[in-house]
């Protein structure tokens, strides 16, 4: 009897937890992340799949756990060497895992982040861009945090692969930064990924903190609407539904030229906006690219991401420099917008409000909703949604053609 509960014990998972406690950590992780998902409303359609990834992981015996190859491709199966390239699917089904399926046929060969940015371009509008051109720019200037970060982590040791893979984090944009670390440096992948898809998520939190540091209350009350005509006329109206078909016509083909890198992200996001734009003709391709195969694609992203999520991968000082450095990316992207701003309205008599260029990082277009929530905090006639959108929406071609810069230069 005694040697029958014996075996039932060393079934469960409980004598691989006593033994190693790090997985105890990671549940708190998980359990952290699910709240902020669940309880706080952060970014719960990615933040939820992300941290059930990461809980199922780090069950010892479930085989959920994604296992990371090595620069050559080389993993351990059932104590032989193998290339994970060369085994049959059934195979890697079978010996690795479900999860690991899921990551090497369709995360690490680069399928799923381009798809989920013609998600994104078929659900975005940028109408608000175009209305007001000239607040795209702090869209570029809050690339600031990536190039900045990518020059620290060179100095700290970090090779010039893995500090690009790991300054793309400050774009805030979970499918460019793994679409770059995936083309400079694979094996950083998973700490990477929950960097930028968790600080996503935490939008609300760190905005409001950057930008109480940086600005006064009397910048962030300058009213956008005062300056502007309050209704656009109908022949602008009609200019600007045109406008909006040339353009992602336009912009796919200008980056083709100039970063060709840059083409499946760009090229994707902008196939997507179209079929949005051109209307009945396409319904039916913008309904499946907005919707089944956008969810889809993010629930096997979220779950695989958080399932390379494991105790060995994680708790290391190269994955808490990655945690510490994206934070840093994120917080001086956030600050090169609105500085920018500053440095603009030096010149310029009508001013800008300096939240425009808080949200010149991606993450639409939760960003846009959180400096306009600040905005209406001030003052709450002072509603900036459309004008902070201009640059938020110019942030995301803008990170996008930043990791395209990268690729091309460092891998």
């Amino acid at each position: 009897m005694e040697e029958i509960f014996a075996r039932l014990y060393d079934m469960t998972a409980f004598s691989n937890i006593i033994e190693d406690p790090s997985f105890l950590v990671m549940y708190a992780i998980a359990f952290v992340l699910l709240y902020l998902g669940i309880k706080k409303h952060y970014e719960p359609l990615l933040l939820v799949p992300i941290a059930f990834g990461v809980l199922i992981a780090n069950f010892p015996g479930g085989d959920m756990g994604v296992i990371q190859a090595d620069q050559n491709g080389m993993v351990m199966v059932n104590g032989i060497a193998k290339n994970i390239w060369e085994m049959p699917l059934h195979e890697i089904a079978h010996d690795l895992g479900l999860m690991n399926f899921i990551y090497y046929m369709l995360i690490k060969t680069g399928f799923l982040p381009p798809i989920i940015f013609m998600g994104v371009g078929a659900m975005t509008d940028f109408g608000p861009m175009l209305r007001n051109l000239r607040l795209s720019i702090f869209g570029a200037a809050a690339q600031l945090g990536i190039f900045t970060v990518l020059l620290c982590a060179v100095m700290i040791g970090f090779t010039p692969q893995e500090a690009g893979a790991l300054g793309i984090i400050g774009g805030a944009d979970g499918p460019t930064a793994i679409f770059t670390t995936i083309k400079l440096a694979p094996h950083l992948l998973g700490p990477i990924a929950i960097a930028a898809y968790s600080y996503m998520a935490l939008v609300p939190v760190i905005i409001p903190l950057v930008v109480k540091l940086l600005c006064s209350k009397k910048e962030l009350m300058i009213n956008m609407k005062e300056q502007e005509k309050l209704y656009p006329s109908k022949t602008e109206i009609k200019n600007l539904r045109v406008l909006k078909i040339i353009f992602p016509i336009a912009v796919t083909t200008v980056v083709a030229l100039f970063v060709p890198t840059a083409v499946p992200l760009i090229g994707m996001l902008m196939f997507g906006n179209l079929i949005k734009e051109i209307g009945s003709d396409t319904s039916r391709l913008f309904d499946a690219a907005a919707n089944s195969i956008m969810n889809a694609a993010t629930i096997f992203l979220g779950l695989s991401v958080g399932a390379t999520m494991t105790s060995e991968a994680f708790l290391n000082w190269t994955t808490i420099g990655i945690v510490v450095g994206g934070f840093l990316a994120f917080a001086l992207s956030i600050s090169g917008g609105i500085f920018f701003v500053k440095l603009f309205n030096m010149f310029s008599k009508k001013k800008i409000n300096p939240l425009i260029g808080a949200t010149g990082l991606s993450a639409v277009p939760m960003a846009s909703r959180v400096c306009n929530e600040i905005a209406t905090k001030y003052d709450p006639k002072n509603h900036v949604l459309n004008y902070c959108m201009s640059s938020n929406i110019s942030g995301v071609i803008g990170s996008a053609v930043a990791a395209g810069v990268l690729i091309s230069f460092l891998g």
